[in-house]
């Protein structure tokens, strides 16, 4: 029987559990890699709706981009045992209740997933969103703070095609702008593949365009978001 000691941290974790904890590696922030060396990690979240302080993550997608490539021998996908009510989110993503009371529990599934992380760069689509609700989520269940740089492909995107002058900015439109096929949606680990397929195209751009390093890349779309923010400010 597993014995569970409370953490300084808060949350109720076993000893072997503390122990992986400690050994998770630190962050780091964009440094001079180059975009084809860097590690990425390509998550998208499943949760019980938008609401960043009341919703919780249901499902856990993630696929890594490394050496200019999705590495397919380095995929993360997970349901996180909650218990809910059937509502219009969980119908939406076709994760029953019944689904969810057999998942992996939260705290498990969560440390499961930073060893997966490890260090790396995290790119999502719509990233603010998923960045505060994997935070949240950390902070519950392991009393552990997020401090991975996020990087927003929903916003890559226009930066680097503006071209494409997409009136609405979502994966589907950007999918079916790069003429990208995808079988399954609004699925997690699913979706992430959909995200890390645009976000090869991207990078490639990106490139093309001179912004070798993944630091570079940084404080491009940092500028470019500055920029799009005045604009719209100044409206």
């Amino acid at each position: 029987m597993n014995m569970f000691w409370f953490s300084p941290r808060g949350p109720k974790l076993t000893p072997r559990q503390l122990q992986r904890l400690d050994e998770l590696p630190l962050a780091v922030q964009p440094g001079a890699v180059s975009l084809g060396e860097q590690r990425m990690v390509v998550l998208d979240l499943e949760t019980t709706g938008l609401h960043l302080k009341r919703d919780k993550v249901i499902s856990i997608g993630a696929v890594t981009i490394e050496n200019g490539a999705i590495d397919y021998s380095q995929q993360f996908e997970c349901t996180l045992r909650r218990h809910v009510e059937v509502n219009e989110s969980v119908l939406i993503h076709g994760i029953a209740p019944s689904e969810l009371a057999k998942g992996e529990e939260p705290e498990e599934a969560l440390l499961s997933f930073m060893e997966f992380l490890g260090d790396s760069i995290v790119l999502a689509f719509h990233a603010p969103f998923d960045q505060r609700m994997l935070s949240r989520a950390l902070k519950q269940e392991l009393g552990y703070s997020l401090k991975h740089s996020f990087l927003d492909v929903a916003d890559l995107a226009p930066m680097l095609f503006p071209e494409a002058a997409l009136q609405r900015n979502g994966l589907d439109n950007w999918l079916k702008y790069f003429k990208i096929q995808i079988p399954q949606r609004h699925h997690a680990s699913a979706d992430a593949m959909a995200t890390a397929q645009i976000a090869l195209i991207l990078l490639n751009r990106a490139q093309r365009k001179g912004i070798g390093k993944i630091n570079e890349l940084a404080q491009a779309l940092s500028s470019w978001q500055r920029s799009r923010k005045a604009a719209t400010h100044s409206f």
